[in-house]
């Protein structure tokens, strides 16, 4: 815009047309023109204070302001909003509003005059300017320099607690919380308590290249830790480390430690702490004040700027918070089990001297592979030793040991024959004890396996042909003597039938002494 009041001040100290040029850098045929419309007027320097460039130009040109009341003014506020969301900025929206006015037969302003409609809007009724920082995009978060402590009720040891700090570079607003170890576990708990405190969560979070989050830094690919990542993925964000020793990514961060040292952990050097609770309630109380705390140059406080300017453009918090997990790394041994903590969980048995991911949560034990989860398991609590076995990871031979009782046994039975079957019955109902005649059914099976389940079948039918109660011991006797291979004479068939009518078994009767029964 033409200097009407400078040109108006160095015209009345006698400085040349030329000097006035240079000075002002416009033309000399326009300060001519202005230096002429002032006389044509009566306009003498000094002029009024409250008397602007825009004013002289009303008064001295006005069919210059007539036309630029043609022109349509932006809609600064649409413009406001506009900014907040992703990828827009001055540019595109000034793109759009030439278009548009074009469209209708209007004139639009420049691109200067367009963005100084926007800074005087945002300067005169807004906390933040949207053009470097949108809403919602970045949370950045550091560890303070300086540390608190908290005194020992017994020892009066005094304990070092570590401030976690975040802010929102959009509006400044911050959370503070102490912790009192830097461990990947409080680091990322202090994320969880940080996005529910803002009531959502960021495109975008920019942290520090501590160990506990970035396993490996890297300029274009840093590797993030397993725990870390994971949390991201469950908030939908996305985390984008720092460059080493480049503290200006995250500008926002750093500047709040600073402000955090000074009106937080400084003015609570005087006060005394006995736990971390106590003391995360002072820092709470500071933090209120600091975050209401109006701004030096401009309208608002933090508070106000988050809720009117950045609250809204945050995404929505999960249905359930994040649950803390750690992550391990172990080879399964050949018993197909991991331990964790003293206690066994079982795996696959294919995974026999595979190394694999553990995850260990409050609740739950999870076994990964290659990224595929592979097992799971409620995490035991109580005793070292105790173990947890899923039969679905064992192996085919060791199934039936976990299966085995009298349903298993008869089970094979019906398949192996009807007269191993019989045979099992017997032996069932031979014993009191069930564990008993468990075992003799285990070593029938085992008969089995050493001979052929046909071979087993011949010889059941044998002995039943002696007597209805064969006990395993005669059956590894026909086996072992190879009886079951020669063909059933006819004695042996008159013998069945007196054997069956004879409910005791192997008992001489008189037949055999010589006499006669009575």
């Amino acid at each position: 815009m033409i200097k009407y009041r400078e040109i108006l001040r160095l015209h009345a100290q006698g400085i040349s047309q030329r000097g006035i040029a240079s000075s002002t850098s416009n033309s000399r045929t326009t300060i001519r023109e202005v230096v002429k419309r002032a006389e044509e007027r009566n306009m003498r320097w000094p002029l009024e204070e409250e008397i602007t460039d825009q004013d002289l130009l009303e008064l001295l040109f006005p069919e210059k302001h007539a036309s630029m009341d043609f022109r349509r003014k932006p809609d600064c506020e649409y413009v406001h909003k506009e900014l907040a969301k992703p990828g827009v900025n001055l540019t595109l929206l000034w793109e759009e509003y030439s278009l548009n006015c074009r469209s209708n037969e209007e004139i639009p302003y420049s691109y200067r005059q367009f963005c100084r409609f926007y800074h005087d809007y945002a300067r005169k009724t807004k906390a933040t300017m949207r053009i470097k920082r949108k809403p919602g995009e970045l949370l950045e978060m550091d560890w303070a320099g300086q540390t608190m402590s908290i005194k020992d009720d017994l020892t009066g040891e005094e304990i070092p607690v570590y401030i976690f700090v975040s802010a929102l570079p959009c509006s400044q607003y911050a959370y503070v919380e102490g912790f009192l170890s830097m461990n990947a576990e409080a680091w990322i708990t202090a994320h969880i308590h940080a996005f529910q405190f803002y009531g959502g969560v960021p495109r975008v979070v920019v942290p520090d290249n501590l160990k506990t989050g970035v396993v490996k830094a890297s300029k274009y690919e840093p590797v993030i830790h397993t725990g870390y990542q994971e949390m991201a993925e469950h908030y939908q964000t996305t985390i984008v480390p720092a460059r080493v020793r480049r503290p200006k990514d995250k500008a926002s961060a750093e500047s709040t430690v600073g402000h955090i040292s000074t009106w937080i952990i400084a003015s609570l050097r005087n006060q005394e702490f006995f736990s971390l609770k106590e003391l995360n309630e002072a820092v709470h109380e500071k933090l209120m004040e600091f975050n209401q705390k109006p701004f030096q140059k401009k309208q608002g406080s933090r508070q106000t700027a988050f809720k009117e300017e950045e609250h809204f453009a945050l995404t929505p918090l999960p249905a359930s918070p994040y649950e803390i997990a750690t992550w391990r790394i172990a080879t399964v041994q050949y018993d197909y089990h991991i331990t964790v903590d003293k206690m066994s969980y079982s795996v696959p048995y294919d995974y026999v001297k595979y190394e694999v991911d553990i995850r260990v949560t409050r609740t739950i034990i999870e076994v990964f592979y290659k990224g595929l989860r592979i097992a799971s398991h409620k995490k035991l609590k109580g005793k070292p030793g105790q173990s947890s076995t899923l039969t679905d990871h064992m192996p085919k031979e060791h199934k039936q040991y976990i299966e085995f009782d009298t349903a298993y046994v008869r089970k094979w039975g019906e398949t192996a024959g009807s007269n191993t079957l019989t045979t099992i019955n017997s032996i069932l109902a031979s014993y009191r004890v069930e564990k008993q005649a468990l075992k003799s059914c285990m070593g029938l099976i085992k008969l089995a396996d050493q001979h052929s389940v046909d071979r087993l079948e011949r010889a059941c039918e044998r002995a039943l042909r002696y007597t209805s109660r064969p006990t395993l011991k005669s059956i590894q006797t026909i086996l072992k003597t190879g009886q079951d291979k020669l063909p059933i004479t006819f004695e042996e068939e008159d013998c069945q039938g007196e054997v069956k009518s004879n409910p005791y078994g192997f008992t001489r009767g008189a037949d055999y002494y010589g006499g006669k029964d009575k």
